[in-house]
């Protein structure tokens, strides 16, 4: 008697327990339309794509363990859309993950498409389209997750600010992606104007008064009106910050203020303070600034380009402290961005992010090694990205569906190749410049530690490494370390196993190296790619799938497509 009643009494405080962690769990619902509008964001008008009539798109903002359920419907006329929840884990419902030909059909035009999932960590994230180059038409907007009800940051603020930030071409992006496929080829170029929250200036500068460098804005309309950060003196602030360039890395800085970074995508961080920071593509990060600074004066908040040559005007915003006007600019010259070309700084502050003492820390060893060689080359003439000598090309079926009802013929079924030849000279152009098409899929065994070593080479011309952002999809991953010239055996005994960084996007310098260590933990089939549109569009990428046997009903709306679509729905009925 005295065991059933404890029995009882465990079942009951457990029932409870549940009962309060789900009423504290909230569902939160959205709704987006997606269609072209006229907008302008940097005070020139162009057609973009908007959800619901506006940009950047509405700020999606919740507390860890909510559900998010977002109805899409997609109203462009002539192409499909999907929406990809960046830095989501889509921890049991990897067919949320918004990736067209990966998790998801494309939705189609006057179609309608419900993503479902939870978030799973507090942190700062965004979400941005999918399918073909649409991020770089303006698909967009942040994604915010809070502590859960009753847990608190590792850290103080009085007020939060958010900034997300993006480049802007006028050409569009239709036009963009003919250039890339074209012989000859045309580069997509640099952008006419870095964006803050949607909003920047073509060919004139907020501080041009004090430079001297171009023409002062004359800013009529308030689509591109200068950001302002309304703050007040002698308080501690935590600034969001999330990049979704389509090309461009950023350096940021604030006149007279240095920033503490706190959080990189959405893992805590050891505090560490600087007075600037570079952010790659697909890269967020928490910094908190306190405003004990002259307070009868506003601030510079300076944004410029890193890693190219830079054509492109700063992009500046105004740190606001009360009770100044807004409209009261700086009396000093805005922040000056370092050198394009000095990676030395670059690694300096990419090297002192490590994660927070209590972070867990990553398994001893790994089960598998894979190496990707990123190149630069040649396919029928036209220009490609490759890896491992592949340039990736996504199938009309999306993997996920094919692999989890065993489709024949949905993709390359041979193994891709995991290394690279140990004689490659990564300084120079590639002696053999040809290359291939693949759909091939990296099967990981399920709950195994797999190492990925990122190399980069030189491209098609001589003297020329690009920054390559890579981003994975459904986890995060341990940065185990960075190295300059050609990975070499010996480089693991180097490797940092004590503090490495937990992040999602980890960048790789110019004829440099970048090790990562992930556990293939979260059945589905994800996408690890370049996250700079263009080079993603000319195939920098590899999919990756763990698990996919373990999932066990995917809907019906996210597999109906593709030459073997109809296969596949009558595979699910019997």
């Amino acid at each position: 008697m005295e065991k059933r009643l404890l029995l009882y009494l465990f079942i009951g405080c457990t029932l409870v327990a549940n009962l309060e962690e789900f009423v504290a769990a909230k569902v939160r619902h959205y709704k987006f339309e997606v269609a072209y509008i006229y907008w302008s964001p940097d005070c020139e008008e162009r057609m973009m794509i908007g959800i619901n009539g506006r940009y950047p798109g509405p700020t999606i903002r919740a507390k860890a363990g909510d559900t998010i359920v977002v109805e899409l419907k997609n109203s462009l006329p002539t192409e499909g859309v999907v929406i990809h929840w960046h830095g989501i884990k889509q921890l049991g419902t990897p067919w949320a993950d918004g990736t067209a030909s990966i998790s998801q059909c494309a939705v189609n035009p006057d179609e309608t498409f419900v993503y479902r999932f939870q978030v799973d960590k507090a942190g700062t994230y965004f979400y941005h389209g999918h399918y073909g180059m649409q991020r770089a038409a303006g698909l967009y907007g942040s994604l915010i997750v809070d502590t859960a009800d009753g847990e608190e940051e590792p850290f103080h603020y009085d007020g939060e600010l958010s900034l997300l930030l993006s480049d802007w071409w006028h050409e569009s992006v239709h036009a963009q992606m003919l250039g890339l496929t074209s012989i000859p080829f045309r580069w997509v170029g640099e952008p006419q104007a870095i964006l803050i929250n949607g909003r920047g200036q073509y060919n004139c500068s907020l501080a041009a008064h004090l430079t001297g460098e171009t023409s002062s804005c004359k800013i009529t309309n308030n689509q591109c009106a200068p950001v302002v950060l309304q703050v007040r003196p002698n308080k501690t602030y935590r600034l969001r910050i999330a990049s979704t360039t389509s090309l461009s890395a950023l350096n940021l800085a604030i006149g007279n203020h240095n920033m503490t970074v706190v959080e990189a995508d959405g893992n805590y961080v050891e505090p560490v303070t600087v007075n600037d920071m570079d952010i790659y593509s697909g890269e967020s990060y928490s910094v908190i600034i306190t405003t004990d600074q002259n307070s009868s004066l506003n601030h510079w908040l300076s944004i410029g380009i890193r890693g190219r040559l830079p054509k492109t005007q700063h992009a500046l915003a105004i740190l606001n402290y009360h009770p100044n006007s807004p409209s009261k600019l700086p009396s000093y010259k805005p922040p000056v961005t370092p050198q394009w070309n000095d990676y030395t700084h670059s690694k300096e502050f990419t090297y002192k992010i490590l994660a927070m003492h209590g972070t867990q820390a990553p398994p001893a060893n790994s089960d598998r090694q894979i190496a990707l060689l990123n190149t630069q080359n040649k396919i029928d003439g036209y220009i490609k990205w490759s890896i491992n000598n592949v340039s990736l090309v996504l199938p009309s079926t999306p993997y996920l569906g094919s692999m989890r009802y065993n489709l024949k013929n949905a993709f390359d079924t041979e193994k891709p190749p995991e290394n690279f030849s140990e004689d490659y000279d990564v300084m120079r152009p590639p002696i053999n410049p040809n290359s291939t098409k693949g759909s091939s899929v990296y099967k990981l065994k399920f709950n195994s530690t797999i190492d990925v070593v990122l190399q980069n080479t030189n491209a098609l011309t001589g003297n020329v490494s690009e920054i390559h952002p890579w981003h994975l999809h459904g986890h995060d991953f341990w940065v185990l370390g960075h190295g300059d010239g050609k990975f070499r055996k010996n480089d693991v005994s180097k490797f940092n196993l004590r503090n490495p960084p937990l992040r999602n996007t980890v960048v790789i310098f110019p004829y440099g190296w970048t090790a990562i260590r992930f556990v293939a933990n979260n059945p589905g089939v994800w996408a690890f790619h370049c996250h700079i549109e263009p080079h993603l569009h000319m195939g920098m990428g590899i999919i990756l799938a763990e698990g996919v046997e373990l999932i066990s009903k995917i809907p019906n709306e996210a597999l109906a497509c593709g030459i073997t679509g109809q296969v596949l729905m009558n595979n699910k009925r019997h």
